[in-house]
């Protein structure tokens, strides 16, 4: 009883703190001129931008009140490897990076999880089981930081999707923990959802303020890290299925590792009065998920977030059916 109050105290602290900064930082960053044009609207509108110092005052507010009841290097580790990742999409939010940048500074970020030796070295598959790779398994630690820190960053194109987004695959990730008995990690893992769907509310269409570089990092290297400490890598990876299908098709279709501002618009707008988004013309422009959903014909903004939402809630189930075939762990 003592613990599910722990538990509820970080959520409560993780959503308190973003709910209530996160206004209060938009505000502060209109007042510093520190904003961007809204991509997808007729009218220009310009939104405050990063949020990423909200999102990581959540995050570490909540993980401090889980560690301050019950320490872990487990908790200590996530907390972290997500700082490491915020400051360095803080330094690309600030001053444009080029695109090695990310990937070669979140392998960094991915290291103290080793230092700490916050992870075990068998990869947990469903029906075959475990697989010993203690060489190889480092190796995937540092991939996993990275995945997930530019896999989230690469589905933050629309308003609110990004948060939404997360928010389920944060929530979905603490149900799997749980059904593999590792619910310390599962405690850990429920701030993530708490930040996410406190910042939506700020996020979602009509967006008041876009998380950045700074919060895509954060919620995806966070994700990452408690996908690696809680041994549900392959979970893991299943639950955010559609964000991963985004990177690969971004990436094929790229074939080199650039920042998608720097590369042709994919999604345009139509010439309707009631403004509708619909797949570029040009072939030079990467595919991308969202393109895919518009390949049916022209919808809305919102209509295109729901069907990503959907396609996350499928996904988490899938991640939960693979969570039960894999088993409890020992």
């Amino acid at each position: 009883m003592t613990e599910l109050l722990h538990v509820i105290l970080s959520c409560a602290t993780a959503f308190g703190v973003v709910y209530a900064a996160t206004p209060l930082l938009a505000r502060f960053l209109e007042s510093r001129g520190m904003t961007v044009p809204d991509g997808h609207k007729r009218k220009k509108i310009m939104v405050a931008m990063p949020g990423g110092p909200a999102l990581i005052a959540g995050v570490i507010a909540s993980e401090l009140v889980l560690y301050m009841f019950a320490p872990s290097v487990m908790i200590l580790s996530v907390l972290i490897t997500t700082v490491a990742a915020f400051a360095i999409g803080l330094a690309d939010d600030r001053r444009s990076m080029s695109g090695w940048f990310k990937p070669v500074a979140l392998a960094a970020a991915a290291v103290p999880i080793l230092l700490l030796g916050a992870y075990d070295t068998d990869l947990a598959f469903p029906i075959f089981g475990d697989v010993h790779i203690p060489v190889l398994y480092v190796g995937l630690v540092i991939f996993m930081i990275i995945i997930t820190g530019n896999t989230a960053n690469s589905i933050d194109v629309l308003n609110g999707v990004l948060s939404g987004f997360m928010g389920i695959a944060g929530l979905v990730l603490a149900v799997c923990l749980v059904i593999v008995n590792n619910y310390e990690v599962a405690a850990a893992a429920l701030p993530l959802a708490a930040v996410s769907f406190a910042y939506y509310k700020y996020h979602r269409l009509q967006s008041r303020i876009f998380p950045g570089d700074s919060g895509a990092l954060t919620l995806g290297a966070m994700y990452g890290a408690l996908a690696i400490v809680g041994g549900v890598e392959v979970i893991a990876a299943v639950i955010i299925l559609p964000a991963i299908l985004n990177s690969f098709l971004f990436l094929s279709s790229t074939r080199r590792i650039v920042e998608f501002r720097k590369t042709p618009v994919p999604v345009v707008m139509t010439d309707e009065e009631d403004v509708r988004l619909r797949s570029t013309n040009d072939r030079l422009a990467p595919v991308t998920l969202v393109r895919l959903i518009l390949a049916a014909g022209p919808l809305s903004e919102s209509q295109v977030a729901r069907r990503i939402f959907c396609l996350g809630l499928f996904s988490g189930a899938l991640g939960i059916i693979t969570a039960a075939m894999t088993g409890a762990n020992p």
